[in-house]
């Protein structure tokens, strides 16, 4: 797989630009993060190069000048909201940001529950994050927000959240998704600095859609295709174009809001530097790409798995078809079919002469790998062995499990442990390898290649169980699937 991201100069540029930002402010300046900030591993496959943690290495790389307010919403507390990527509910993804904080050195100067209208759920979170040794500030709602400006911008409104006291030029406003009102957070803090007689600025971070590139280019249709639930759409930013005469693209949401924005910075601070959403922006990603074809490679790749996401989504009920029209006219928009990935094709080349589940991997050299269900292994473990067999350079008629050691296990779980599936998953495969590693040269050299697998494009020919695609995530392949089940079963177990 070829690497199109300079992630070296991106930390580099990145930290520089926030510093100027920081310093047009008179050295304090509120962050909105928006994305994911120590995992962002969207960004990791469609950029090529870009590593998931990127974001908090960069604020490392800012030294003592940071920290961090993490924010939560109440009823996203109350509806025990789930971040869908790791499978973490939002109270407990806040911990970890904080936990992921400290460990970098980066002071936590508190916890904002927004949206707080007296939730018992929010009322207990903020006792156990207390008993932790965290600082809780309460934020409420305002009547009008945001076009009541008059109240929004004065003590019954800003003026009634709680005042979180930071004492760093750069502070990072981030929480655990979107919806959370981390742009509400900074705009209050501002107007608390303000009436102490403090300068400070705002500006946001958002990875995408990339300013800089061309509105239909493959990364920036990614960011639509990995959203739709959102229901946000790129767009031209009509007011940078007005009054900088440049296209540059952004958001709906962020246009939408932009006047409004701006009047309530306007109105806190008597002015604004600003004249576009864009302008608020601090991403220097676009000026990092060094090779746009494998930029649009991996990102085309990424339009497809999400449009066979929203159809696994659809078949187990988790969206309507409106979705999935949307997730087709990503495809289309980035000229692309579902068979535009060479797994896809092998795949459903293969469904054609098999009943058995099957999945196909594409090597980082463009190699397509293969594996076939059968009574011993599941597809994909299957696939992976011989992934690793082709890797490490081991015949492919060397069996590097033996047929028994894999029967003793499925004794095991069928007899003992109740599983209804003898074959073994991923994760039961790689152990039993590992272990046989210890005495044959030829496993050992397999188990050594397991790196190599990241990064690799692969689709499978029905929906995975739980147990093999959290594996995939470990292993850091790509993973999409067709929307059918292996079996005709309403209950689908691992």
């Amino acid at each position: 797989m070829e690497m199109g991201f300079d992630n070296d100069l991106y930390l580099k540029t990145q930290s520089e630009h926030i510093r100027e930002r920081i310093a047009k402010f008179g050295g304090k300046l509120y962050l909105e993060f928006g994305g994911k900030l120590f995992d962002d591993y969207h960004a990791s496959r469609v950029l090529p190069g870009f590593h998931p943690d990127s974001k908090i290495r960069m604020l490392m790389e800012l030294g003592n000048e940071a920290e961090a307010i993490v924010v939560i919403n109440a009823n996203d507390i109350v509806k025990n909201k789930i971040r869908k990527d790791i499978g973490v509910g939002y109270d407990l993804e806040v911990l970890r940001l904080v936990d992921s904080f400290l460990d970098r050195g980066i002071q936590v100067c508190g916890l904002v529950i927004t949206q707080y209208t007296g939730q018992a759920a929010a009322d207990k979170f903020k006792s156990m994050a207390e008993s932790l040794g965290l600082k809780v500030y309460m934020h409420y709602p305002i009547e009008g927000y945001p076009t009541n400006i008059p109240l929004i911008v004065s003590d019954e409104g800003y003026g009634k959240n709680e005042y979180v006291k930071t004492t760093k030029p750069l502070v990072v406003v981030t929480a655990p998704g979107p919806g959370s009102g981390k742009m509400a957070v900074c705009l209050s803090q501002l107007y608390h600095e303000h009436k102490r007689g403090i300068s400070a600025g705002y500006a946001k971070f958002e990875t995408f859609p990339i300013w800089n590139l061309p509105l239909n280019h493959p990364v920036n249709i990614a960011y639509e295709a990995a959203t739709i639930d959102l229901a946000d759409a790129n767009m031209i930013d009509p007011f940078h174009l007005e009054a900088y005469g440049k296209t540059v693209v952004n958001y709906n949401r962020d246009v939408e809001i932009f006047p409004v924005l701006n009047a309530i910075l306007e109105n806190i601070s008597g002015t604004s530097i600003y004249k576009s959403p864009t302008d608020m922006g601090v991403n220097m990603a676009g000026n990092c790409i060094k090779n746009d074809g494998a930029v649009r490679k991996a990102a085309e790749n990424e339009i497809g798995r999400r449009y066979f996401g929203i159809l696994v989504d659809r078949r187990e009920g988790r969206c309507t078809d409106d979705l999935v029209f949307k997730a087709e006219l990503c495809l289309k928009k980035a000229g692309l079919q579902p068979e535009s990935r060479a797994v896809v094709r092998k795949v459903r080349e293969m469904m054609k002469e098999t009943n058995r589940q099957v999945v196909a991997a594409e090597m980082r050299d463009g190699t397509i790998v293969t594996g076939r269900g059968s009574p011993l292994l599941s597809a994909s473990s299957a696939m992976i062995i011989n992934a690793l067999k082709m890797l490490a350079g081991v015949d492919d008629d060397i069996p590097l499990i033996s047929p028994d050691v894999i029967r003793s296990m499925q004794k095991l779980k069928v007899d003992n442990l109740g599983y209804k599936n003898p074959r073994l998953h991923i994760d039961e495969m790689l152990v039993a390898l590992s272990i046989v590693a210890n005495t044959d040269p030829n496993a050992a050299k397999a188990i050594a290649k397991i790196p190599e697998l990241r990064g690799c494009d692969v689709h499978a020919s029905d929906i995975m169980p739980d147990v093999d695609s959290k594996l995939y995530k470990k292993l850091g392949m790509y993973l999409s699937c067709e929307p059918e089940y292996i079996t005709k079963c309403m209950f689908h177990a691992n």
